[in-house]
Protein backbone atom coordinates (compact mmCIF):
# COMPACT_ATOMS: atom_id res chain seq x y z
CA UNK A 1 0.00 0.00 0.00
CA UNK A 2 2.68 1.97 0.99
CA UNK A 3 4.53 1.41 -2.35
CA UNK A 4 1.61 2.03 -4.54
CA UNK A 5 1.42 5.60 -2.89
CA UNK A 6 5.02 6.30 -3.10
CA UNK A 7 4.53 5.23 -6.69
CA UNK A 8 1.54 7.33 -7.38
CA UNK A 9 3.22 10.49 -5.77
CA UNK A 10 6.09 9.83 -7.81
CA UNK A 11 4.43 9.52 -11.23
CA UNK A 12 2.19 12.54 -9.92
CA UNK A 13 5.51 14.78 -9.60
CA UNK A 14 6.89 12.93 -12.98
CA UNK A 15 4.06 14.01 -14.35
CA UNK A 16 4.23 17.69 -13.30
CA UNK A 17 7.90 17.82 -14.33
CA UNK A 18 6.88 16.61 -17.99
CA UNK A 19 3.89 19.23 -17.49
CA UNK A 20 6.40 22.20 -16.86
CA UNK A 21 8.61 21.12 -19.73
CA UNK A 22 6.32 21.53 -21.86
CA UNK A 23 5.55 25.44 -20.67
CA UNK A 24 9.17 25.81 -20.84
CA UNK A 25 9.14 24.60 -24.40
CA UNK A 26 6.19 26.15 -25.48
CA UNK A 27 7.42 29.58 -23.84
CA UNK A 28 10.71 29.06 -25.38
CA UNK A 29 8.89 28.27 -28.93
CA UNK A 30 7.16 31.59 -28.32
CA UNK A 31 10.07 33.66 -27.72
CA UNK A 32 11.91 32.29 -30.66
CA UNK A 33 9.72 33.31 -32.76
CA UNK A 34 11.61 36.79 -33.90
CA UNK A 35 9.40 39.78 -33.45
CA UNK A 36 9.90 42.45 -36.43
CA UNK A 37 10.36 45.63 -35.07
CA UNK A 38 11.07 48.68 -36.93
CA UNK A 39 11.60 52.68 -35.50
CA UNK A 40 10.71 56.03 -37.35
CA UNK A 41 12.40 59.02 -36.32
CA UNK A 42 9.50 61.26 -37.16
CA UNK A 43 11.78 64.60 -36.58
CA UNK A 44 14.42 63.17 -39.13
CA UNK A 45 11.26 63.06 -41.89
CA UNK A 46 9.94 66.67 -41.23
CA UNK A 47 14.02 67.87 -41.45
CA UNK A 48 15.51 65.37 -44.56
CA UNK A 49 11.99 64.73 -47.06
CA UNK A 50 11.98 66.11 -49.91
CA UNK A 51 8.17 67.52 -49.11
CA UNK A 52 9.11 68.87 -45.54
CA UNK A 53 11.68 70.95 -47.38
CA UNK A 54 9.06 72.06 -49.96
CA UNK A 55 6.85 72.84 -47.09
CA UNK A 56 9.49 74.75 -45.41
CA UNK A 57 10.12 76.91 -48.34
CA UNK A 58 6.48 77.99 -49.08
CA UNK A 59 6.06 78.60 -45.94
CA UNK A 60 8.98 80.97 -45.99
CA UNK A 61 7.42 82.77 -49.27
CA UNK A 62 4.25 82.99 -47.80
CA UNK A 63 5.59 85.16 -44.87
CA UNK A 64 8.52 86.51 -46.36
CA UNK A 65 6.32 90.09 -47.12
CA UNK A 66 5.37 90.35 -43.31
CA UNK A 67 8.81 89.21 -42.00
CA UNK A 68 10.77 91.92 -44.16
CA UNK A 69 7.51 94.47 -43.01
CA UNK A 70 8.37 93.75 -39.03
CA UNK A 71 12.18 94.06 -39.52
CA UNK A 72 11.53 97.30 -41.47
CA UNK A 73 9.49 98.67 -38.54
CA UNK A 74 12.11 97.39 -35.62
CA UNK A 75 14.65 99.11 -37.62
CA UNK A 76 12.33 102.46 -37.52
CA UNK A 77 12.01 101.72 -34.00
CA UNK A 78 15.69 101.48 -32.93
CA UNK A 79 16.14 104.94 -34.89
CA UNK A 80 13.43 106.94 -33.72
CA UNK A 81 14.61 105.67 -30.20
CA UNK A 82 18.04 106.08 -30.76
CA UNK A 83 17.02 109.68 -32.08
CA UNK A 84 15.25 110.24 -28.86
CA UNK A 85 18.20 109.16 -26.35
CA UNK A 86 20.73 111.70 -28.36
CA UNK A 87 18.07 114.36 -28.77
CA UNK A 88 16.58 114.46 -25.57
CA UNK A 89 18.48 117.11 -23.49
CA UNK A 90 17.91 119.82 -26.33
CA UNK A 91 14.10 118.93 -26.40
CA UNK A 92 11.17 120.79 -24.85
CA UNK A 93 9.34 118.80 -22.43
CA UNK A 94 6.36 118.79 -24.54
CA UNK A 95 7.89 117.32 -27.73
CA UNK A 96 10.04 114.93 -25.55
CA UNK A 97 6.78 113.82 -23.93
CA UNK A 98 5.45 113.56 -27.85
CA UNK A 99 8.33 111.46 -28.91
CA UNK A 100 8.46 109.22 -25.95
CA UNK A 101 4.92 108.13 -26.77
CA UNK A 102 5.39 108.25 -30.24
CA UNK A 103 8.23 105.28 -29.50
CA UNK A 104 6.56 103.47 -27.28
CA UNK A 105 3.59 103.28 -29.65
CA UNK A 106 5.71 102.41 -32.49
CA UNK A 107 7.25 99.39 -29.85
CA UNK A 108 4.12 98.13 -29.40
CA UNK A 109 3.04 97.84 -32.55
CA UNK A 110 6.30 96.34 -33.40
CA UNK A 111 6.03 93.87 -30.53
CA UNK A 112 2.17 93.44 -31.47
CA UNK A 113 3.13 92.23 -35.35
CA UNK A 114 5.59 90.31 -34.21
CA UNK A 115 3.30 88.32 -31.53
CA UNK A 116 0.83 87.95 -34.55
CA UNK A 117 3.70 86.81 -37.37
CA UNK A 118 5.04 84.35 -34.76
CA UNK A 119 1.59 82.93 -34.52
CA UNK A 120 0.23 82.82 -37.67
CA UNK A 121 3.57 81.19 -38.96
CA UNK A 122 3.30 78.09 -35.85
CA UNK A 123 -0.23 77.04 -36.91
CA UNK A 124 0.62 77.60 -40.90
CA UNK A 125 3.60 75.61 -39.99
CA UNK A 126 1.49 73.03 -37.97
CA UNK A 127 -0.91 72.55 -40.95
CA UNK A 128 1.80 71.84 -43.26
CA UNK A 129 3.58 69.46 -41.32
CA UNK A 130 0.58 67.62 -39.71
CA UNK A 131 -0.06 66.76 -43.69
CA UNK A 132 3.00 65.47 -44.20
CA UNK A 133 2.87 63.65 -40.69
CA UNK A 134 -0.29 62.20 -41.83
CA UNK A 135 1.13 60.98 -45.33
CA UNK A 136 4.36 59.67 -43.52
CA UNK A 137 1.67 57.42 -41.00
CA UNK A 138 0.01 56.37 -44.29
CA UNK A 139 3.36 55.37 -45.32
CA UNK A 140 4.56 53.53 -41.87
CA UNK A 141 1.34 51.26 -42.02
CA UNK A 142 1.89 50.32 -46.00
CA UNK A 143 5.47 49.16 -44.41
CA UNK A 144 4.69 47.16 -42.16
CA UNK A 145 1.84 45.52 -43.66
CA UNK A 146 4.08 44.56 -46.87
CA UNK A 147 6.80 44.14 -45.10
CA UNK A 148 5.07 42.14 -42.25
CA UNK A 149 6.54 44.18 -39.47
CA UNK A 150 4.70 42.95 -35.45
CA UNK A 151 5.66 46.40 -34.17
CA UNK A 152 7.09 49.97 -35.20
CA UNK A 153 8.13 52.95 -33.09
CA UNK A 154 8.39 55.80 -33.39
CA UNK A 155 10.94 57.92 -31.74
CA UNK A 156 12.80 55.80 -28.94
CA UNK A 157 15.55 56.54 -25.83
CA UNK A 158 17.77 54.10 -27.79
CA UNK A 159 17.67 52.09 -30.78
CA UNK A 160 19.99 49.66 -32.89
CA UNK A 161 20.15 51.35 -36.69
CA UNK A 162 19.27 47.83 -37.86
CA UNK A 163 15.48 48.22 -36.98
CA UNK A 164 15.62 52.08 -37.91
CA UNK A 165 13.04 52.21 -41.26
CA UNK A 166 13.61 56.44 -41.80
CA UNK A 167 15.12 56.36 -45.07
CA UNK A 168 12.70 53.68 -46.31
CA UNK A 169 10.07 55.91 -45.66
CA UNK A 170 12.05 59.31 -46.64
CA UNK A 171 12.56 57.50 -49.87
CA UNK A 172 8.33 56.53 -50.14
CA UNK A 173 7.43 60.25 -49.46
CA UNK A 174 9.96 61.62 -51.89
CA UNK A 175 8.62 59.29 -54.30
CA UNK A 176 5.03 60.04 -53.71
CA UNK A 177 5.24 64.03 -54.53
Amino acid sequence: MMNQMIKRTVKQWFAIGLTGLGLLSGATAVAAQELKIGLVNSERILREAQVARVAEQRLETEFAKRDKEIQDLGVRFRGLAEKLEKESQVLSETERGRRQREVAELDRDLQRKQREFREDLNQRRNEEFGQIQERAQRIIRQIAEAEKFDLIVQEAVYFSAKIDITDKVIRALNAAR
